[in-house]
Parts: C-alpha cells; sequence; structure tokens
C-alpha cells in the first residue's frame, strides 16, 4: 500500500502534531545517543507491544535463535499505546537505543519518508531462504513505501471479525448469520447479555487510544456511511452518519458490553473472552490464535464470522504489526538475522510444535494457509482470517472517497494526535461523563485543525 498523499495543497511536514512535538522535545537531551546498546554489551535492543504472540516470541528466542546465532536479545514489552509513544520517540531522534521495534503498516510510510528506518531490500536479495514472495500481497504493499523500497516485515497480519460463543448460542437457541449486520449483533448482544452468571452480551474496546477503541469504531462508522473526512478534507464527524454509527457503537457497549469497557482494549477483551465472560467479542482475527490455543478454557467453543456491515461488502480492518529497524542501529546486520528468524516460516513451525499450530502468529504467509497441519488445527478461523485480509480495501473503506488510504486510521502523521483526542472523547461518552453529541462537537473542531493543514 502506497503511502497517502494529501489530494489539495503541498505536502506538509511530517512531524507537527503537539504530540511528536512534545516528544521530541522530551528527547533533545539525547540527540547525540546513536548506537547506544542498553540491553548490556552486545545485545540487541528490542521494543514490542506485549501481544501473546510477542510473549511467546520472548520466551523462545534464546534458546533457539540466540542459541543458533550467538547474538544475544533484550526485549522491553509494553501496552499497545505505550509502545507508540516509545518508538515514536526512539525512532524520531534516532537514538539508537532500540535496534528494533514493532511497528504498524499506519506509522511505517512517515518512519520511511524522515529517514527512519533502514531498507530491507539488499538484506532480502541475500537470504533467499526468507522467501519474500510468500508474504500476503496486501502486507507486502502495506510495508513498502513511497519511493517502492520495503522497509519492515510483518510478525503477523491481521484484520477484523466477530468471534461468539457456539455452545452459549446454542443453549439459547440462537443463530449467528453467516454474514451478520451490526443490528443483528447488537440483537444478539441483548439476548446473551447474562445468559450465564457474569457473562455481558460483547466486547467492545473503550480504551482512549487511535489504535484501541477507535479502530474498530471507524470499521462501524464506514459501514454505516460515515468518513473521518470527504475526499475534499471536510470533517465530517458531527454529520448524521458518523453520529448514527458512534451512537450505535457507545450504547452497545454501555448496555450489553463488558464492565469497566471505558478501561477496556484488545488485552482485556481477550481476557473476558477467555475467561467467559462474554458471549461475542469483535477484535482483531489475530485474537483467535489465543482463544483456540492449547489450554485455552474456551477452545473449541467459540465460532468465528466476517465483520458485520451495513451499508458495505466487508468492514474488517487491514492491520499488521512488522519488525522494522532503526536507521541508527549500529547492529544492522545482527537485527536483520533477528527480523528473519521471527517473521519465518520457521518461526511458525517452531511455535507450532511447542505451543500449538493455533498459536502460530498468521496472516502473513501464504504457504500457512497452505500447511495441513496449521489448517487441521486452526481450521475454525483459518479461512475467515484470511478471506478478511485479502477482502480488506485501504483505499476503498466506505460508501464515499477519502484523501488518505486506511480503514480504521486516516493515514496522515497528525492522526495519531486527532485519534488519541477523539478517542478520549469516545470513552468518557461511554463512562457516561458526556453525551456522544458532545463528544463529537469537540472531536469535529479538532478535525477541522488537521483538515486546514491538507486544504
Amino acid at each position: 500500500m502506497a503511502p497517502p498523499r494529501p489530494r489539495h495543497g503541498p505536502r506538509r511536514r511530517l512531524l507537527r502534531t503537539g504530540a511528536a512535538a512534545a516528544a521530541l522535545a522530551l528527547l533533545s537531551g539525547c540527540a547525540g545517543a546513536g548506537g547506544t546498546s542498553f540491553g548490556g554489551g552486545d545485545a540487541l535492543n528490542v521494543l514490542m507491544v506485549n501481544n501473546p504472540q510477542m510473549v511467546e516470541l520472548q520466551k523462545l528466542t534464546a534458546k533457539h535463535f540466540t542459541k543458533e546465532t550467538g547474538i544475544k536479545v533484550h526485549f522491553t514489552v509494553l501496552p499497545e499505546n505505550d509502545v507508540r509513544d516509545k518508538v515514536s520517540q526512539d525512532f524520531s531522534n534516532q537514538a539508537g537505543q532500540y535496534d528494533i521495534a514493532t511497528i504498524s503498516n499506519f506509522e511505517l510510510p512517515f518512519f520511511a519518508k524522515n529517514g527512519w528506518l533502514h531498507e530491507l531490500d539488499g538484506y532480502v536479495a541475500e537470504d533467499p531462504g526468507f522467501d519474500q514472495d510468500d508474504i500476503l500481497a496486501p502486507l507486502r504493499e502495506s510495508l513498502t513505501a513511497e519511493d517502492g523500497k520495503l522497509y519492515a516485515q510483518p510478525f503477523y497480519g491481521e484484520s477484523s471479525f466477530l468471534m461468539y460463543r457456539k455452545d452459549v448460542f446454542e443453549e439459547e437457541g440462537l443463530t449467528m448469520p453467516e454474514k451478520p449486520t451490526w443490528q443483528e449483533v447488537a440483537e444478539l448482544a441483548e439476548r446473551t447479555d447474562g445468559s450465564r452468571a457474569g457473562m455481558k452480551g460483547i466486547c467492545l474496546r473503550g480504551l482512549p487510544g487511535w489504535g484501541e477503541v477507535i479502530a474498530p469504531l471507524t470499521t462501524v462508522v464506514n459501514t454505516m456511511g460515515g468518513t473521518w473526512f470527504t475526499e475534499d478534507w471536510e470533517p465530517r464527524l458531527t454529520s448524521p452518519e458518523f453520529k448514527k454509527a458512534t451512537k450505535f457503537y457507545v450504547d452497545l457497549v454501555r448496555a450489553h458490553g463488558e464492565r469497566g469497557a471505558p478501561q477496556s482494549g484488545y488485552a482485556e477483551c481477550l481476557n473476558n473472552m477467555t475467561q467467559g465472560k462474554s458471549a461475542m467479542w469483535y477484535d482483531a482475527t489475530a485474537g483467535a490464535g489465543s482463544l483456540e490455543a492449547s489450554g485455552s478454557p474456551v477452545k473449541g467453543k467459540i465460532g468465528y464470522v466476517p465483520a458485520p456491515v451495513e451499508q458495505t461488502k466487508s468492514s474488517g480492518w487491514l492491520y499488521t504489526w512488522a519488525w522494522g529497524l532503526q536507521k541508527a542501529s549500529i547492529k544492522s546486520d545482527d537485527a536483520w538475522k533477528f527480523i528473519s528468524w521471527a517473521s519465518s516460516k520457521e518461526y511458525e513451525e517452531l511455535v507450532g510444535a511447542t505451543s500449538g499450530w493455533s498459536n502460530v502468529p498468521a496472516g502473513k504467509r501464504a504457504s500457512t494457509y497452505a500447511n495441513p497441519e496449521y489448517r487441521a488445527e486452526a481450521g475454525a478461523f483459518a479461512d475467515v482470517t484470511e478471506e478478511a485480509i485479502s477482502s480488506a480495501d485501504p483505499k476503498n473503506p466506505g460508501t464515499q472517497p477519502r484523501p488518505t488510504a486506511g480503514i480504521q486510521f486516516v493515514g496522515v502523521p497528525e492522526f495519531t494526535d486527532l485519534g488519541t483526542r477523539v478517542a478520549q472523547e469516545i470513552s468518557a461518552a461511554i463512562a457516561g461523563r458526556q453525551s456522544v453529541d458532545a463528544a463529537l462537537a469537540t472531536s469535529q473542531k479538532l478535525a477541522e485543525k488537521v483538515a486546514e493543514e491538507y486544504r
């Protein structure tokens, strides 16, 4: 996926938001610290999000990667919002504190444009065993920058879908449609709410953060006919369509969603679903691996269907957590060896052998979905996941043209700040501290400031 361009006006500086400026100011005293190896000795320093697949990687690295290569790895593992902030700080300053970090297809175009990432084409060319052609095309495209160079490798790819308790639905005499609408989901959430002690009808993210509550909410906005901005950069957060979608989401999670919804993100909803506290969960396809993992109390009890829709044929997002190599790293050769190993077919086979194939960080390689061992264990969600990724359309995710590519985000650097601040307003509405109308009125003003930069 080529990085988005404003359709009107000149290219603007990539770093302009208050959040980015604050981050750079905080790091101004460390400008001479390139190549720092705070993990100790010659260890690679890897910064990554605390999703289950990354935690599994951390456990396997010393016994396998370090044993085979002699390269030690020091991990810093943080929640999603925290890791985004720290990656932006360290890479923007090129301090070299972290050699490798998990970045997404959202950040990559801007990081590459600013010269913060080491291009990987040369390493790929010299490492034919990596098999770059096996990486699913949507992910290859999303990790290739405007200059045509590759700047990251996916650890896993994901879209979004609806997960539900098959056994609970059967007990309640309910049937999940093969392709549900959001209205159908709301009705099913009402009917399953309280069906078992402590069980709510659905889990939806309410945690502030552009990568938390805003991600699923924006897919609802898209399929209900809304958009953050028109093709001509007119903010539309107070439009009838955006209001309808936001009210629907807020009302649904308040009426039938998890307890503590304003503090619930991906990790919390995964925990709720695993512990039997939710009858349904709309979120990342990556969550299925944990639900079906060996030892999961809900293994075999979950059904998977496409992301709910209203006015569009599909509504799942496209996202990847990928390994980015900081340009300032003085250990780039060793860093590539780690990236190559962590994104390889061999690593997936290792996870399959040690933790079960359902726990493999999938969604990135065509060979995974052709692997009979993977299909035997992950068959419950493999096809739905692959279809969700392949049907995602970042350039046309809604019902009208957009100024940038992006499904669950707006593809401009300012969105990290805008999305987070809007998320705070939405989360406050979920908490009952203000109305949706008030939240969106404030959000519209925030969006207008961004729009001014691109008109």
